[in-house]
């Protein structure tokens, strides 16, 4: 498929009525997020998003959410992450004011407008809170970005899906964050939506990482500069109806 015709498409799923619906029937971590106005909320559901997401919903469910103001071990554990790292992020999140998740972001990004910036500035601040290390820790929260470097980096798809959900004004996201502009955002990459910009000729870059979330980014704010991540989920339901075709050829 040429690039015309993946935008095409796009946008002609895009018109779907309830493309952008998110209940239990069509489930999504923002359905945890939506629960509390506490912006940590929505960063342990966006973080602890990988996986299937109906076991991502049942971690989530099952948290003991009061330690996020009051110490305590948790009895909760997700695939990489043990009880300690589960313990030791909630230990993290205890030591951040309300609103201090979005100041610390907007430090880094207000300069350039940067995301990746923004996010700088936020990690480094969260592992400045809590000196505690481990492989489950690490992979939970991710590597601090190399300011400049893009290829061959991470896409961040979890902070970037956080990020979405924080600032993007329109259904389904929450939009509390009001100083970030959302044109500026860039897509929640993972590696379903990466394969399925390649096949709708959105991007070209075959690598999956950091670089090619950025081109895809700058061909989806040629179809709208001011909101470019309102297709974040049309890309998604595509993946989805290729994944059912392919079910049926069977």
């Amino acid at each position: 498929m040429d690039k015309r015709e993946g935008i095409q498409l796009l946008l002609e799923v895009a018109k779907e009525r309830d493309i952008y619906r998110v209940d239990w029937e069509r489930p999504d971590p923002l359905l945890i997020a939506r629960n509390s106005s506490d912006d940590r909320v929505a960063l342990v559901s966006a973080l602890f998003a990988y996986g299937n997401v109906k076991a991502i919903l049942k971690f989530l469910q099952n948290l003991n959410w009061e330690l996020l103001e009051r110490e305590g071990k948790s009895g909760s554990y997700y695939r990489f992450q043990n009880r300690e790292d589960v313990s030791q992020f909630f230990r993290t999140l205890r030591r951040i004011e309300k609103g201090e998740l979005e100041e610390k972001f907007w430090e880094g990004y207000r300069k350039e407008e940067s995301v990746i910036e923004g996010l700088h500035s936020l990690l480094s601040h969260l592992y400045n809170l809590n000196p505690y290390r481990s492989r489950g820790y690490l992979f939970l929260l991710g590597k601090i970005p190399q300011l400049g470097k893009r290829k061959g980096v991470s896409p961040y798809k979890r902070w970037m899906m956080f990020f979405r959900w924080m600032v993007r004004r329109g259904e389904p996201d929450l939009g509390r964050w009001k100083r970030i502009n959302p044109a500026k955002l860039i897509i929640p990459l993972d590696t379903h939506t990466h394969k399925v910009g390649l096949e709708l000729g959105l991007l070209k870059r075959k690598s999956y990482d950091l670089e090619s979330a950025y081109q895809l980014t700058q061909t989806l704010r040629q179809l709208d500069s001011q909101d470019p991540l309102r297709f974040d989920f049309p890309l998604y339901r595509i993946g989805q109806l290729k994944l059912e075709m392919k079910k049926l050829r069977k």
